[in-house]
């Protein structure tokens, strides 16, 4: 990571919501406590966040670390999926020519939880997991506020 590396954060519905910022770009984001944001990336990063969670936002418009192979095809078929609607894993599996596991362990690994929304991958037959926040129960909570997942509400 560079040295103008800074992180700030906003509590959400969901719970404390951080983002890093390095380079330019969005490096991480968590959901872990951080302070005020500094800086006109954050502060911008983390007022998307805050729209999102007012119900005035569906996607982000931030600029992100480069992705490269399978991680790049990851975030791409992520962000691909509308806000309010889901695929599963073997879905995006079929798209990408992987496993199902493969793309599991992908949106596992997303390192930009609800900027690349990995909440909107489900598993053929329930949520799945999720990495971020309190796990499965965050995920339920993202899909809730965008109206996605009749079966969850």
């Amino acid at each position: 990571m560079t040295a103008d590396r800074q992180t700030g954060g906003i509590l959400t519905p969901a719970g404390p919501f951080r983002v890093t910022v390095a380079g330019g770009v969005l490096t991480a984001a968590e959901w872990r406590r951080a302070p005020p944001p500094e800086g006109d990336l954050l502060r911008a990063a983390l007022a998307q966040v805050a729209e999102y969670f007012a119900g005035t936002r569906r996607g982000f418009d931030l600029p992100l670390e480069p992705a490269t192979g399978f991680a790049a095809q990851m975030r791409d078929a992520m962000c691909a999926i509308p806000y309010g609607e889901t695929l599963t894993y073997g879905d995006i599996a079929r798209t990408l020519g992987v496993s199902a596991q493969a793309v599991g362990q992908g949106c596992g690994a997303n390192p930009l939880p609800l900027i690349v929304p990995c909440h909107r991958v489900l598993g053929a037959h329930g949520t799945g997991g999720y990495s971020g926040g309190a796990g499965v129960e965050t995920k339920i909570a993202l899909l809730r506020h965008e109206g996605a997942g009749g079966f969850l509400i």
